[in-house]
């Protein structure tokens, strides 16, 4: 075992699947050490990673190309605000060419960006758009919430043939290393994990959303016992997991940092309560952000995002 923090997790996957299939390489913006190409991945540097200027919709378009003749893109947007200049290649292009030329043309192709709030940037740098390609047929999404799960997650999407969005919330960056094995190992698409189990009510949470479910499910230890369930991929979601949670608790608290409305937690709410609706002993719950462009003031940006009192709070109200 060894420590790795979240970002050394990310570049370790890379390089690894780098070394393994010289058909994957690193194209955009920042890629490694900000701005400092020379400390770019020297053995790559050449031909394979491609530090770009603040061009989103020129280089995602030239990888959803590079992608369709046969090569393994990672194509990385500095912030998740980025992708309204390239969603025509991502949404229009890449998640349809499959099905649209009957099979014949696959786009393994890695969306890799930062997202979420709580580093005081403002409304133009702190966006959650996950539920915009939960929304899109045709691609994949996932959400790692620690350093194990970026880096076999980060694996498994560069593997996978078909397009991944792979969203990464900028506050996991700065977190503890974590002991992680040593060696290779992939975490599956699809496949959720359980980051703490409990009996009382079952609390899924995505991304950043994952510690501050941990902390608040410390906090009421001794009072309530709460699962927290991971979802990892929210396309494809491991409905089956979930479910057997809310089988043992009764109850569902759905918490991520994007806004509430239209947000994955109503997805997880919808799908929960037609396939197992005679599971829950209450109405589930979904705490989200709330619907306004982030402030920049350091206040006014907390108050806009759950906070592990808010999640303790609705979970004494749940079950009480």
């Amino acid at each position: 075992m060894r420590p790795l923090t979240y970002t050394q997790a990310l570049s370790e996957a890379i390089r690894e699947e780098m070394e393994r299939d010289e058909t994957v390489f690193s194209i955009g913006e920042d890629i490694g050490p900000v701005r400092k190409r020379d400390e770019l991945w020297a053995q790559y540097r050449k031909n394979r990673v491609w530090q770009t200027p603040i061009s989103e919709a020129g280089f995602a378009g030239l990888a959803v190309g590079a992608a369709m003749t046969g090569l393994r893109p990672v194509a990385v947007i500095m912030y998740c605000d980025f992708v309204t200049c390239c969603m025509d290649p991502i949404v229009n292009q890449a998640a349809k060419l499959y099905l649209m030329s009957g099979g014949q043309i696959k786009v393994p192709l890695v969306i890799r960006t930062p997202a979420g709030a709580g580093t005081r940037e403002g409304g133009h740098h702190s966006g959650s758009l996950e539920s915009w390609f939960v929304h899109t047929p045709g691609l994949k999404v996932v959400m790692p919430s620690d350093a194990y799960d970026a880096k076999g997650l980060m694996k498994a999407a560069i593997r996978d043939d078909g397009p991944v969005v792979f969203i990464q919330h900028r506050l996991l960056h700065g977190l503890p290393a974590q002991s992680c094995p040593d060696g290779e190992w992939i975490v599956p698409l699809g496949q959720a994990a359980v980051k703490r189990e409990g009996k009382d009510v079952t609390v899924v949470a995505t991304s950043y959303g994952v510690p501050k479910a941990l902390e608040a499910a410390a906090t009421l230890e001794g009072e309530i016992s709460v699962e927290v369930v991971d979802p990892r991929s929210l396309v494809p979601l491991d409905l089956k997991t979930i479910l057997a949670s809310v089988g043992k608790t009764g109850r569902l608290l759905v918490v991520h940092e994007a806004p509430r409305r239209g947000g994955v937690g109503a997805e997880i709410v919808r799908r929960v309560t037609e396939e197992g609706f005679s599971l829950l002993k209450r109405a589930p719950k979904v705490l989200g952000g709330l619907n306004t462009p982030m402030p920049y003031s350091p206040p006014l940006e907390d108050a806009c995002l759950p906070q592990p009192k808010d999640i303790v709070k609705t979970i004494r109200e749940m079950v009480g």
